[in-house]
């Protein structure tokens, strides 16, 4: 049916059968029966054949406004599913509540500014169980070093977190196990295997975290360390990004050593928005890249918060 609304468009806008038929490049006979094919499948005459040429009737400009955006929108279609189109439509973003803050506004914003036709929306709860049910098309998600998300969700890891164990800068915790024991601690709520990590490495040295917050989002996090609150565990790029390293001291017991990885992760197919997603993902590693730090200078002395400006020599 589509190709004979495709005629009847076309006999429309030329304004005879003979002009469609160029149009098409067919023959007048063959738009012909494209039409009365129509009209048949229709239950409807569409064409008035009292006068010479026919014209459309009132019922026939009334198929031809419908047929008009229904082969708009299957072209749209079409370009939704081809990766050579120029990406357009809703693009559904998942980011994790462990990697949400501030700086990650940028790659959308590049994406949404070279792409004009996407729409964004973004989601951060339940990511990878949404990617899985088809209700989003990517996510930013941590995950644990060496593992991915499950088939046939596509993974690609794009950095690595170093884990910090830090504390507010007026902090008198001291960088060993049996301190850190006797600290409260603002953590991720249950579920995280980060806080799953932290815990099994205490237990294995005698100790238990005493949980003082269970807070589901970085900067309310530092900033609650900040305050003096508690101990907490945060991404050293992120406390770089931050330019808060001077107002919070990390600590670094014996053997110490955590790591997460930062993936995205998206389904197969995606037709032009396919485009949208690679522009997002380099984006993304790009912030990650430039955040990345070197192993900070730690102090397990108290009352001494790292990297302390060395006072300049008087000129």
């Amino acid at each position: 049916m589509l190709e004979d609304l495709r005629a009847l468009v076309e006999f429309a806008d030329a304004g005879s059968i003979a002009g469609a038929a160029g149009r098409l490049f067919r023959t007048p006979s063959a738009i012909t029966r494209q039409v009365q094919r129509l009209e048949a499948a229709l239950g409807a005459e569409l064409l008035d054949r009292s006068v010479k040429p026919p014209r459309l009737n009132s019922l026939g400009s009334k198929v031809l406004e419908q047929a008009r955006d229904l082969l708009q929108r299957t072209e749209a279609l079409k370009s939704l599913t081809s990766s050579g189109a120029e990406p357009h439509g809703v693009l559904r973003i998942g980011i994790s509540y462990a990697l949400a803050e501030g700086a990650l506004i940028e790659p959308i914003r590049a994406l949404t500014e070279k792409y004009p036709k996407v729409r964004v929306q973004l989601s951060s709860e339940q990511l990878i169980q949404r990617l899985l049910a088809g209700e989003l098309d990517v996510a930013a998600v941590p995950l644990p070093e060496g593992k991915t998300a499950p088939p046939p969700l596509l993974t690609n890891i794009i950095a690595s977190d170093r884990m910090e164990i830090v504390q507010g800068a007026a902090g008198n915790v001291d960088g060993d196990w049996k301190s850190l024991g006797r600290a409260p601690w603002v953590l991720n709520p249950p579920g995280c295997f980060l806080r799953a990590s932290l815990i099994d490495r205490m237990e294995r040295a005698g100790f238990t975290p005493m949980i003082a917050a269970e807070v589901n989002n970085i900067q309310m996090q530092l900033a609650f360390v900040q305050a003096g609150y508690g101990v907490g565990l945060l991404p050293a790029r992120f406390i770089a990004r931050n330019r808060s390293i001077d107002r919070v001291k990390i600590l670094r017991p014996p053997s110490f050593d955590l790591h997460r990885s930062v993936a995205i992760v998206r389904v197969g197919q995606l037709g032009a928005l396919g485009k949208a997603i690679e522009l997002l993902e380099h984006g993304l590693r790009q912030l990650f890249e430039a955040a990345d730090t070197t192993k900070p200078v730690t102090r397990h002395r108290r009352g001494v918060p790292v990297n302390r400006r060395a006072a300049r020599p008087p000129k």
